[in-house]
């Protein structure tokens, strides 16, 4: 039965919906380094943003690189699944280069802003050119963009606390064969 002047109204809600952009500004120590980047202190990971807030593991990985420094002194790296940048950063205080990759739009917006945070940094201790990639997993186009605008070789890859769907290792190991 319909009631006079009442519509059913479809409200359709697109991804804008699920993005919590709140981000804080928020102080890392990793033994003597200190750095300030945004992020989210909590997110959901509906439409795969989790690289908006640090996660555990990279901090695990962060810990480690701050105690073993002198392996990374003047390396090229490339960070898979950067998120907000927290391991890039730590980085670039004793590399040449670092390049941080995302696949995620949002994230590579708050990515690019930490990056310029921390170049802007009047106490900033970064030796190293910083540089947001957009890259997806198995995507042969933005992979090949990616080593062609880096000329030289990377020494190091890392990634931390990154996932990869079952078809996309499919799909890694015949791209690799």
């Amino acid at each position: 039965m319909e009631r006079e002047g009442e519509d059913d109204e479809i409200v359709c809600l697109d991804e804008s919906f699920f993005i919590n952009d709140n981000y804080q500004l928020t102080t890392f120590t990793f033994g003597s380094h200190v750095l300030e980047l945004y992020c989210l202190q909590s997110a959901s990971t509906d439409f795969d943003l989790t690289g908006q807030l640090v996660w555990p593991g990279a901090v695990l990985l962060n810990d480690y690189l701050s105690k073993n420094a002198e392996t990374l002194q003047g390396s090229s790296v490339i960070e898979l699944g950067s998120g907000v940048g927290i391991t890039g950063m730590l980085c670039s205080r004793f590399c040449r280069e670092v390049v941080l990759t995302d696949h995620n739009e949002e994230v590579l917006k708050i990515l690019k802003k930490n990056i310029e945070l921390q170049e802007s940094s009047q106490n900033s201790l970064c030796c190293a050119e910083l540089k947001a990639e957009k890259l997806e997993w198995g995507n042969s186009d933005q992979l090949n963009s990616i080593l062609q605008r880096h000329s030289t070789e990377f020494d190091l890859v890392l990634g931390a606390d990154i996932y990869i769907h079952i078809f996309t290792i499919h799909q890694l190991v015949l791209y690799a064969c």
